[in-house]
C-alpha cells in the first residue's frame, strides 16, 4: 500500500465531508450533530476506501466513481429513514446522496491520482 495515496485521499475525504456538511446545513432544515458526523465520516470513508483499494479499474475516473457509489449506499439508505413528513422527499434525498457520493469519489480520485500523481 502506498502511504502517500492513503494520506492524500483520506484528507480529501475529510475536506469533502466538511464541504458536504456545509451544503447540507445551508438549507432550511437544521442538521443534527449525529447527521453531521455521519456526513463527514461517510465522505472520509470514501477517501480511505480509495486510498487502500486494489480494485482493478481500467481508468482512475471509473475507480473513483465506483468507490463513491459503493460507499454512498449506506448513507443513501439511511437518509431515507428520515422523519415522516409529506413535504420531505425521501427518494430525492436518496438520489442526491448517491450522486454527490459519485462526484466526491471522482474528485478525490482525480486530485489524488492526477494532481498528486499518487497512482494505485
Amino acid at each position: 500500500m502506498k502511504t502517500k495515496r492513503l494520506v492524500i485521499s483520506t484528507l480529501l475525504g475529510v475536506v469533502f465531508g466538511f464541504v458536504c456538511y456545509g451544503l447540507a446545513s445551508s438549507g432550511q432544515n437544521e442538521v443534527s450533530t449525529i447527521l453531521a458526523l455521519n456526513i463527514i465520516l461517510g465522505r472520509t470513508l470514501i477517501g480511505v476506501a480509495i486510498g487502500i483499494s486494489r480494485f482493478p479499474c481500467k481508468h482512475w475516473a471509473l475507480h473513483g466513481i465506483v468507490m463513491g457509489l459503493i460507499f454512498s449506499l449506506p448513507a443513501a439508505f439511511g437518509a431515507m429513514l428520515g422523519p415522516e413528513n409529506p413535504e420531505f422527499n425521501h427518494s430525492m434525498l436518496f438520489v442526491s446522496t448517491m450522486v454527490m457520493g459519485v462526484i466526491y469519489g471522482f474528485l478525490i480520485e482525480l486530485i489524488t491520482s492526477v494532481l498528486f500523481k499518487a497512482k494505485q
